[in-house]
């Protein structure tokens, strides 16, 4: 490129960089860029369909690597359990009382509705239905009466007699209370609350019931079942069924009315553009990062053999 052109290229290069940062950086020139490229987006996102602007194998690809393949090992667990660790400390250093966390009334609304689940009551029916059940119950029975300093043939009659006393009572006792599965739930809730409300003690007081070893072991067990189950074909085969819902679901219908149905409206983007944009971009050209990364993408093309031959066509 001759020196001249070269001169030009050096001196347009700088006009259009100075431009841009101004585009950036100026709070009005930011906000109507910020409108414009909203508007923008959303006058596609009108016309363009879920499916058409991704598909369901890019999708589950991106979902299998970061829900199964994606290493959670490191300090990720760690961190989680600094985080649980430090709201446990939080707690304990408070005098938050239980009562202004647990509201009666919306107590008793959140245990009716657990009570009236059809899964609940279905749980309960099938602990209450289970021979393991019956087969704890009379377990217990037999321990509080031990005929075991009994003569040996009458201790083996009172033990035969007791198991068949137990079993049957037993038997009885969980079939009344498998017929009213959901009074059972509503009734241990309410006592729960009640024992709650009744102690009047602070929110810290959890901690006679709950260590923050405790928190730290059912960190470790769940994040230890959750690397064995995501591995599990099971997992997998959900992971894509999910995927496929959406898309059949939502798979011709247009980003912007998807945006809505999931409450983003166009006034939400545009403030949280504003939110983040300018402190991050101001904090970004104070370091000179702005300026050096429009010239890091501008200049290329002021060198370039499309450029020089513009400049040769005048």
């Amino acid at each position: 490129m001759p020196a001249d052109s070269a001169d030009l290229a050096a001196r347009l290069l700088d006009a259009h960089v100075a431009q841009q940062r101004r585009q950036l950086t100026d709070p009005h020139e930011f906000a109507a860029l910020v409108d414009e490229e909203i508007t923008a987006f959303l006058d596609v996102a009108d016309h363009l369909p879920l499916e058409t602007a991704v598909s369901r194998d890019l999708i589950k690809a991106v979902a299998r690597k970061y829900a199964i393949a994606f290493p959670v090992d490191g300090e990720i667990p760690g961190l989680v359990g600094a985080v649980a660790e430090r709201l446990y400390q939080y707690s304990a250093d408070h005098d938050t009382r239980l009562q202004e966390v647990l509201d009666r009334r919306r107590f008793e609304e959140l245990a009716t509705g657990i009570a009236d689940l059809g899964l609940s009551r279905r749980i309960v029916e099938r602990v209450l239905t289970s021979p393991a059940s019956e087969d704890a119950c009379v377990e217990a029975v037999q321990r509080a009466v031990d005929p075991s300093r009994l003569p040996g043939k009458l201790a083996g009659i009172v033990e035969t007699l007791v198991e068949r006393v137990a079993r049957r009572g037993t038997r009885y006792v969980l079939a009344v209370n498998s017929a009213e599965s959901d009074h059972l739930i509503l009734d241990a809730a309410r006592e729960m609350w009640l024992w709650l409300a009744s102690t009047d003690e602070q929110a810290d007081q959890v901690r006679d019931i709950l260590s923050d070893g405790d928190v730290e072991d059912t960190i470790v067990l769940v994040f230890e079942f959750w690397r064995s189950f995501r591995e599990t074909p099971y997992f997998g085969a959900l992971l894509d069924e999910g995927i496929d819902e959406v898309f059949d679901t939502y798979g011709q219908t247009p980003l912007s009315e998807i945006l809505d149905e999931l409450g983003i409206a166009r006034t939400d983007l545009v403030e949280e553009a504003m939110r983040f944009g300018p402190p991050v971009i101001t904090q970004l050209d104070s370091d000179g990062i702005v300026e050096s990364a429009l010239r890091r993408r501008l200049a290329p093309f002021y060198a370039s053999d499309e450029f020089a031959a513009i400049l040769a066509s005048d």
